[in-house]
């Protein structure tokens, strides 16, 4: 009997994994959810995600489920060892270029379901639950795998199949896969609490007048004990506190121990303490992404110290990245070799966050006192000389892959701005864009993109003529380009400005695709102007 044969297989079904399953369903490749456990996880773990995970919730068409339990807050405090702060990431006041706020926090359970409800509306996508991979095997042109599930033992074939089996991944080990450690490990306590009033704060000093502390996250870097103060959604709040030496998991996590901890920021407030658990925070990437057709996604890829709230973020990227690619193969837009950019793109971004994590892990967890308060002089002075931070710059840009590495804003996310009252997105639709700022651009455009790029569906959109009301024309304007081509992820393939058709000329070179030589494009250029 011949083996029932999918599109992509996906290993696990959390965020990342079910994200990858709206994805793909949305864009027709038939895809199997394996997941190990019957019912979801009840407890809260990843709580954070960014406005460009918000944005990838839109374009999976699960944004209306999602969005009504979520919330937004206002950055990040981190408070010095003298109760002063030293670092203020803070979205009050400033601009939303992206169309969502910095920061939102969720409740997993519920996120979770309602990502599975999302693709449970796509026929081709199945979930198997209770189900738990036993083998595989990968060639050039499959995966296979067996899986035992309650009744028995079934075989799956799939072209490609992606691992968002967690920190523990069962493909990872499989695979035979390392992990590059970049030495940071710190145990901490993660008490998860539902309060009934506001968080109590100890006095601080030098609070901007504008933040408010109840809609913060405050990082507490205090070498008596770091810790740090989370948001949640509805009544739903976090503590991190770090184990200090000598200390225990098995005492720190006794309820009179975890108690005491939390008890200054919550007296007189009622509360119920819904978890406790320890952690080690790591920073680890594996060495490699791929192998064969198999593709490593989320923590089954790297860990992340949650300093900056970007451990399910990364993940969800991931899948971002990898999903558009996928499809662009199947669909025979573009040749298997676009699938090597994958980790060329995902490793260095990845990579530069886990290491800034990491940076501010080790000035957060600092326990003498004497370094402390000189951490707290440095990061002052140097808070005084730089411009205002927010989280959203901690992300860099994608600087090789299918990029047009030389021209302005390659790499860089792209703007998502309200067009009167709707996002762009929802405007314009998602998938391959070319934005131009005038009409004789977009023609050029046209032009080029049928004759050099016919087997890609590509919007024009002429920016006078979508409703902008000047965000799109200075996003252009101030990078002295005439078009932005954006990738179906909403990072920016390129921008161009009189050579129209080669800007598109290289991104058909960067799908692999068998193209013109280079003296012909000469001529469609000509003929596209």
């Amino acid at each position: 009997m011949p083996l029932a044969s999918v599109d992509v297989l996906i290993i696990g079904c959390g965020p990342v994994g079910a994200l990858a399953a709206n994805l793909l369903g949305r864009a027709g490749l038939r895809t199997v959810v394996i997941e190990r456990e019957t019912v979801l996880h009840p407890q809260p773990r990843a709580v954070h995600v960014d406005h460009e995970m918000m944005r990838l919730f839109q374009a999976a068409g699960v944004i209306d489920r999602v969005g009504p339990d979520v919330r937004d807050t206002d950055g990040h405090l981190h408070v010095g060892a003298d109760r002063g702060v030293i670092r203020y990431l803070g979205t009050v006041g400033q601009p939303r270029p992206y169309g969502w706020s910095n920061d939102y926090f969720f409740y997993q359970p519920e996120l979770e379901a309602h990502l599975r409800a999302g693709f449970a509306s796509h026929a081709h996508v199945d979930l198997w639950v209770g189900a738990e991979l036993e083998s595989l095997e990968s060639d050039g042109d499959a995966v296979r795998v067996t899986v035992r599930t309650a009744t028995g033992t079934s075989q799956l074939q799939a072209r490609w199949l992606i691992a968002c089996d967690g920190a523990r991944s069962t493909v990872r080990r499989l695979l035979g896969v390392s992990l590059d450690d970049l030495e940071f490990e710190e145990p901490w306590l993660v008490v998860d609490v539902e309060a009934d009033g506001p968080v109590r704060f100890p006095e601080l000093q030098g609070v901007p007048a504008e933040a408010n502390l109840q809609r913060l996250s405050v990082m507490m870097c205090d070498p008596a004990r770091p810790a740090t103060v989370v948001p949640g959604r509805g009544n739903h709040r976090r503590w991190e506190f770090m184990l200090l030496p000598g200390e225990s998991d098995e005492d720190m996590m006794r309820p009179e121990a975890v108690a005491r901890l939390v008890g200054p920021w919550l007296e007189g407030v009622p509360h119920r303490i819904i978890r406790a658990a320890t952690y080690r925070f790591h920073g680890l990437i594996a060495e490699r992404w791929r192998v064969g057709n198999v593709f490593l996604a989320g923590d089954a890829a790297h860990q992340t110290p949650p300093f900056f709230g970007q451990g399910m973020c990364h993940g969800l990227r991931d899948v971002a990245n990898l999903s558009w690619k996928l499809v662009m193969v199947a669909g025979g837009r573009a040749s298997a070799s676009l699938l090597d950019t994958y980790a060329l793109e995902r490793d260095p971004h990845v990579r530069a966050v886990i290491s800034a994590a990491v940076d501010a892990g080790r000035y957060i967890c600092l326990l003498d006192p004497a370094e402390a308060a000189a951490r707290d002089t440095r990061m002052r002075e140097a808070a005084r000389s730089a411009k205002p931070a927010t989280a959203a710059d901690l992300i860099p840009a994608i600087r090789a892959g299918v990029v047009a590495a030389a021209s302005p804003a390659a790499g860089e996310r792209f703007i998502q701005p309200r067009l009167a009252d709707r996002l762009l997105d929802d405007v314009t639709g998602t998938g391959w864009r070319l934005f131009a700022r005038d009409r004789e651009a977009a023609a050029c455009a046209e032009e080029a993109l049928r004759l050099l790029l016919p087997a890609v569906p590509m919007r024009v959109i002429e920016v006078d003529c979508c409703g902008d009301e000047g965000a799109l024309k200075s996003w252009l304007a101030d990078r002295g380009a005439r078009v932005a081509i954006v990738r179906p992820d909403f990072y920016v393939f390129g921008t161009g400005n009189e050579d129209i058709p080669g800007l598109i000329a290289g991104l058909a070179d960067s799908l692999g695709g068998n193209f013109r030589a280079r003296d012909e494009r000469a001529a469609v250029a000509d003929a596209a102007w």
